[in-house]
């Protein structure tokens, strides 16, 4: 028995060496290095090594593309018990990617992947389920995959689940709720969530009423990307909200509305250039 601890304790070693080099030569940007690495990982049953391969083959990064054997990689992978195998499994076979494309086998995959720990493959499903999409709608089974997945650090479940508290979708309304999940959502980068945040303390809705704030959160949603965040924010300064009243810089929020097709900021663009007499 202890011969045998001992061969098992020694093989351990040698193949944890193989996958600590191979994370080596991936940080300092030796993908051709790692790849071999990796490989040698894998083969030795690393399924860990195994999802980071299948990862390099899908994007050709240290190794020609190959989307069939990045499937078989992370296939391999998600058998061995890496969840973020099974989740990047189920993207494939959505985008039908080195796999016939098989939406049910997608579900199962994603729902394998997030009892695993995965929280994007939380996230995922429960977007299926909220939709209705490849999947019998549930608004239940939503609120209960968006936890999972804000619980996990994935900010876009937070902001879902936001959505699902401040509409009553499959849980009781709950704006004071809502709040907290949208500003975890905000934190963690995500622009939408900032701006229905920024509307919420503008409104004072499940939040002491504060148009400062509702600047600031205007602003990072504007910031991100949202044509909502910059007519939020433009309105402000053409009405002197919280803020010294612009008519410049509103107009400058709503051509930036209008620039990303917001029909809303197109509008108001027009009006207050008219006012302005430009």
């Amino acid at each position: 028995m202890k011969k045998l601890i001992l061969i098992l304790a020694l093989s351990m070693s040698l193949f944890g060496s193989d996958f600590d080099d191979a994370k080596v030569a991936y940080g300092i940007g030796d993908y051709s290095k790692a790849a071999k690495l990796f490989t040698k990982a894998c083969d030795g049953g690393d399924a860990i090594g195994c999802t980071v391969l299948g990862l390099m083959y899908k994007n050709g990064r240290g190794v020609k593309q190959d989307s069939f054997k990045a499937a078989k990689l992370l296939a391999k992978a998600c058998d061995g018990g890496v969840a973020k195998g099974c989740f990047n499994l189920g993207n494939m076979y959505i985008n039908g990617q080195g796999v016939k494309q098989d939406y049910s086998k997608a579900v199962k995959l994603y729902t394998k992947a997030c009892d695993g720990g995965e929280a994007l493959g939380c996230g995922v499903l429960g977007t299926m389920y909220r939709d209705g999409k490849r999947v019998k709608q549930d608004n239940f089974k939503a609120v209960e995959l968006f936890t999972k997945a804000c619980d996990g650090g994935v900010a876009l479940g937070c902001d879902a689940l936001g959505d699902m508290y401040s509409v009553g979708n499959g849980v009781k309304q709950n704006n004071f709720k809502a709040v907290e999940l949208y500003t975890k959502a905000c934190n963690g980068g995500v622009a939408e969530g900032c701006g229905v945040l920024g509307l919420m303390y503008y409104k004072g809705k499940g939040v002491k009423q504060d148009s400062f704030k509702a600047v600031e959160l205007f602003t990072k949603a504007c910031d991100g990307g949202v044509a909502e965040g910059c007519g939020a924010l433009g309105d402000i300064y053409r009405l002197s909200e919280g803020v010294k009243q612009n008519s410049k810089k509103a107009l400058e929020l709503y051509g930036k509305a209008c620039d990303m097709e917001n029909e809303r900021g197109c509008k108001a663009y027009a009006e207050l250039k008219d006012e302005l007499g430009q």
